[in-house]
């Protein structure tokens, strides 16, 4: 959070390549275009209730944050969700709104009367890229890995130490930090990339945070059972899955859930057994999908999604008969439903892979898909698993 001190420093120093005064009164366009060319740099604010002299005429929009969260979706493409904060009483009686972004995970265009135009950063202006600029940003963009992104705002207080002492002890069998030792955690974190000088990384978040979608909104799972074999309305449950990935430990085993025990919680309840008579007399229940086949599903759901696109969630559907989950984004890097199969390895989030392998959630092989799903539902009940790739989606669907 930004204090009136830090804030009057801010302008005191005038506008910069991360720094834009704004009257609240601008147009969504014109907000389009200065949060854009700050995305496609290196990330910036503008302060809305600012004159570009620096003196303070504070903001006067009703709704103020509904309306910025409402430009960043609609006239930026791909949308993009901002840090925002309003500062009161910098003058008496008069507050200043901060808006601030991160540099974008991919390039980012404002979208207006029915184009688009690409902006950048140049000294305290914001203009139009040229072909030459633009092509560079977009090879930029495309070598750099979105979990290893900073998140606006987010810092050490933000991740579950309790986890954290957990994994780098108990796990990794190293030696961790004090609790208020901050400088120790902040050189463990930075060595292990799950922070970067900017701030806590994308997986940092996702793995270790204590709210991840305060930060990253799309970072969950959509649950739905159905009654029947399609979608219906008439859910008998629906649950939005949020929370960390990995689970908590302690001494006497579980002690918080993570996100794939949460998964394998609402299947459970969800998913009736089924019941067959051994020798004719002892009742045997059996899980209708294998706990470890669900698991291996899962886990590749969260550590291959697309983080990049952050309209969605993993979505898990249970029907009559089957049960599915699409996992937002195209299959990474060249790979194939038919390179899969044969275990063909490829990760989009390296570093997300390596600790839920390190938490004994994966095959070190990559053979997963083949080993654990395929030949799990053949040894199960004779079924193949159903693989689906989209054009913005993969789908991975078992046969009750």
């Amino acid at each position: 959070m930004t204090t009136r001190v830090e804030l009057l420093e801010l302008i005191n120093n005038g506008e910069n390549s991360g720094i834009e005064f704004k009257r609240d009164v601008i147009e969504h366009h014109a907000l389009a275009k200065e949060l854009v060319a700050f995305s496609n740099l290196s990330g910036g604010a503008v302060l809305l209730g600012v004159e570009d002299d620096g003196s303070i005429s504070g903001i006067t929009r009703p709704n103020l944050e509904e309306w910025v969260m409402t430009v960043c979706r609609d006239k930026i493409r791909p949308g993009i969700i901002p840090f925002f904060e309003i500062i009161r009483d910098v003058e008496p009686g008069k507050n200043v709104a901060v808006v601030r972004v991160a540099p974008g995970f991919s390039v980012h265009s404002r979208w207006h009367n029915n184009g688009h135009m690409y902006y950048i950063r140049v000294g305290s202006q914001s203009r139009e890229a040229n072909p030459e600029e633009l092509s560079r940003l977009f090879q930029q963009r495309g070598a750099f890995r979105a979990e290893l992104r900073p998140v606006s705002g987010a810092r050490l207080a933000d991740l579950d130490l309790r986890r954290l002492r957990d994994y780098f002890g108990r796990v990794r069998q190293q030696a961790t930090p004090d609790t208020g030792d901050e400088a120790g955690w902040n050189a463990l974190l930075l060595n292990t990339e799950l922070m970067v000088e900017e701030g806590i990384t994308v997986a940092g978040l996702l793995l270790f945070g204590i709210q991840p979608n305060r930060f990253l909104p799309f970072a969950g799972i959509d649950a739905a059972a159905f009654p029947g074999t399609e979608k219906d309305y008439a859910a008998r449950e629906r649950a939005t899955l949020r929370g960390p990935m990995v689970p908590l430990i302690g001494e006497g085993g579980l002690v918080e859930n993570g996100l794939v025990e949460q998964v394998l919680q609402f299947v459970d309840r969800n998913v009736a057994r089924k019941t067959t008579l051994e020798n004719g007399a002892r009742r045997v229940e059996t899980p209708v999908y294998p706990t470890d086949v669900l698991r291996e599903v899962v886990v590749n759901a969260l550590i291959h999604r697309d983080y990049l696109l952050t309209g969605t969630d993993i979505e898990l559907a249970i029907y009559s008969d089957s049960l599915e989950i699409v996992s937002p984004g195209k299959l990474p890097n060249g790979i194939t439903t038919e390179r899969m199969l044969a275990g063909c390895r490829a990760a989009r989030n390296q570093l997300v892979k390596d600790v839920m392998r390190d938490y004994g959630y994966l095959e070190h092989m990559g053979m997963g898909v083949p080993r654990k799903i395929v030949q799990g539902m053949k040894a199960h009940n004779g079924t193949e698993p159903v693989l689906i790739a989209g054009d913005e989606s993969f789908t991975v669907k078992l046969l009750g």
